[in-house]
């Protein structure tokens, strides 16, 4: 007599762990994050930009007039989104509120994008550098919001974060609402490179959560270009839209 096989135990339905998507709450089947397709199609998608600045701009495969006639000190910004709803509101609950889940959310779709863009040519830094934050205003905030990001972009693309290349040596008043004269004159002798011997010859990305005015990003690129980096990119999660766009 033939022995029957028990057959394998099956989970209910209702013990199977499900993901939620963080936006809307739905159920979701996205293979690797917590959002929803429906969700992520929506996301303000960058489009159309600046191939320097990632400015957005009505057609693709231009560069904007302030970058062609002052080239930046980076060589290029990479960002997927606008800086735009929901992705404003969900960088505020992450920078301001300390809601981390928001963040790492966007930079895991943020390493997506770069590897994608990696694929597509573009080439690979050596070591990725969060812009740093003043010593009070990271107390105060618990943390700093782009060296989180880049802590999660590492782990994704597998490119180290060195953290102690950057510092900032003034505290600044913060550069949200200021207009791109008074947020330059700000960051004069506002940052200092600790590492010098070791930056050079590298291809260098800075990390941070949005661009609006790329001051912040422009005197760091420089900073790092004197010590003998040989090229730097930045990398976000959004770009503000032109004045009145």
């Amino acid at each position: 007599m033939a022995l029957l096989r028990p057959l394998p135990l099956q989970r209910p339905a209702w013990l199977r762990l499900r993901r939620h998507c963080q936006l809307c709450d739905e159920t979701t089947d996205h293979p690797r994050h917590d959002i929803c397709t429906a969700c992520e199609a929506e996301l303000p998608w960058l489009g159309a930009h600046c191939q320097v600045c990632a400015l957005p701009l009505p057609a693709p495969g231009m560069i904007c007039g302030a970058c062609q006639k002052k080239p930046p000190a980076f060589a290029r910004v990479e960002a997927p989104w606008r800086y735009a709803f929901p992705v404003d509101s969900l960088i505020t609950r992450f920078k301001h509120q300390a809601q981390w889940p928001f963040g790492r959310l966007l930079g895991e779709l943020l390493a997506e994008h770069l590897l994608h863009a990696y694929d597509e040519g573009l080439p690979r830094p050596q070591a990725l550098l969060a812009v740093p934050l003043a010593r009070r205003r990271e107390r105060q905030r618990g943390f700093n919001q782009a060296r989180m990001l880049a802590g999660w972009l590492s782990r994704a693309l597998q490119i180290p974060v060195p953290d102690d290349w950057l510092s900032r040596t003034l505290d600044t008043p913060a550069q949200q609402g200021l207009d791109a004269a008074t947020r330059k004159r700000n960051l004069r002798q506002a940052f200092v490179v600790n590492a010098a011997e070791r930056v050079e010859g590298l291809h260098l990305a800075l990390v941070d959560d949005v661009l609006t005015t790329g001051a912040t990003a422009n005197m760091l690129a420089r900073l790092l270009l004197q010590a003998g980096a040989a090229r730097v990119d930045v990398y976000c999660l959004a770009r503000t839209p032109p004045p009145g766009g």
